[in-house]
């Protein structure tokens, strides 16, 4: 009987005690830098490393701060997968050179409001009011490519249409969203983007060059292309990324099936490209390419560090494109030159890994004040390209 009554009250005392502990309400986590740059970038949580803790306080009660600190940084949710599940936090991390930071996750009680709102954003839509564009921003540059309805018109002999996979670029000079405006203004005024009024404008030339980004395969001192997108899917749009999806019909001898996934962070001048290629047959290269226009500008080929630049007078001012990828993607890079219209191009020739490619593709531009000239472009460039080397990393704790 003693021994049955001691196992009674052991057992008590181990409920009380369970009753009175308090469930876990932060998760501690650090993130490092390991470059020589002040790093202030969008770093993503995925949920597998926290999925107890979202699925005990839910994703509406979750917030980012800096440890020490009550104040809650902006925060992301992503599905990347459209499941209805999250699949990533995104926050911004700021750190010094070779530092480390801790951060935690959070459990906000009820009322408390998860973050402020912040200044600026990305964005990215679908747009058949234009015949069917897809257009994304941030705060710093706009992009734009083109679609079926596009292609079709085209094909047809319609007026308006265009046909191009390449990748357009919209020289913004205002940190808010322009996109939504400059196409309303367009559908009252055609031609509206194409002036400066005090935002930026378009007056980069694309046709069926590769624009700033867009790729091929290069073959026999010929460029084979897709042609425009045949489907798309928005899968993230923030405060901090938006992210989205464009497929290809099969295009080229290999029967290439491309999906591009697009992502543009807050704050960055340069998209993310994760493009997955699988094909029926193995091509010799894929080429990413930077249209040359009339050649009259300046090219720098830096194969060993994967930067390929661009520099051109556009009107009266100036503008740097530019792509960077791992050095390893990498089997040549040089100069096209062509009396054919748009076909005068800067070629990367890379390969892929398991039918993937990525690479970063962007500009500045001199008005927007973001560079002045080509030197700060080219400093730019080379920060990109250490962050691709050298990214943040997180440690959970």
């Amino acid at each position: 009987m003693m021994h049955i009554r001691t196992i009674v009250y052991l057992l008590a005392g181990a409920a009380v005690l369970f009753s009175c502990t308090s469930p876990q309400s932060s998760i501690p986590l650090v993130v490092s830098n390991p470059s020589d740059l002040h790093r202030k970038e969008v770093v993503a949580l995925e949920t597998s490393h926290f999925s107890a803790f979202l699925t005990e306080k839910g994703s509406e009660n979750i917030g980012v701060r800096t440890k020490g600190d009550s104040t809650l940084l902006v925060s992301q949710w992503v599905d990347l997968d459209q499941d209805s599940v999250y699949d990533e936090l995104l926050f911004v991390a700021e750190l010094k050179p070779h530092s480390a930071k801790a951060y935690e996750l959070v459990y906000l009680e009820q009322g408390t409001t998860l973050q402020s709102t912040p200044g600026y954003s990305t964005f990215s839509r679908f747009v058949p009011e234009r015949t069917d564009d897809y257009t994304w921003e941030n705060d710093k540059v706009a992009f734009r490519t083109y679609g079926p309805e596009a292609q079709r018109m085209v094909e047809e002999g319609i007026p308006g249409g265009t046909l191009s996979s390449g990748i357009d670029l919209w020289l913004k000079r205002v940190p808010y969203p322009i996109i939504n405006k400059w196409y309303a203004g367009n559908d009252t005024s055609p031609g509206f983007y194409h002036k400066d009024v005090g935002e930026g404008y378009d007056p980069y030339h694309v046709g069926t060059s590769r624009g700033t980004g867009g790729i091929g395969i290069w073959m026999e001192d010929t460029l084979l292309t897709s042609k425009n997108f045949t489907s798309y899917k928005t899968l993230a749009t923030g405060p901090l990324r938006t992210v989205f999806e464009l497929t290809y019909a099969p295009w080229g001898p290999y029967k290439v099936q491309e999906t591009k996934r697009i992502s543009l962070d807050l704050g960055s001048n340069f998209s993310r490209f994760d493009i997955s290629l699988p094909t029926e047959d193995t091509p010799p290269n894929y080429a990413i390419g930077i249209t040359l226009h009339n050649n009259t500008g300046d090219v720098e080929i830096l194969t060993k560090e994967g930067i390929f630049r661009h520099w051109e007078a556009i009107d009266t001012s100036y503008v740097g494109e530019g792509i960077v990828l791992d050095p390893a993607y990498v089997k040549e890079a040089f100069v096209h030159q062509s009396e054919v219209p748009d076909q005068s191009q800067l070629l990367i020739l890379t390969s892929t890994r398991n039918n993937h490619l990525v690479y970063y593709a962007g500009f500045g531009w001199t008005r927007s004040k973001q560079v002045h000239h080509v030197g700060e472009w080219d400093q730019m460039l080379k920060e990109q390209a250490l962050k691709i080397a050298q990214p943040l990393t997180v440690e959970f704790k």
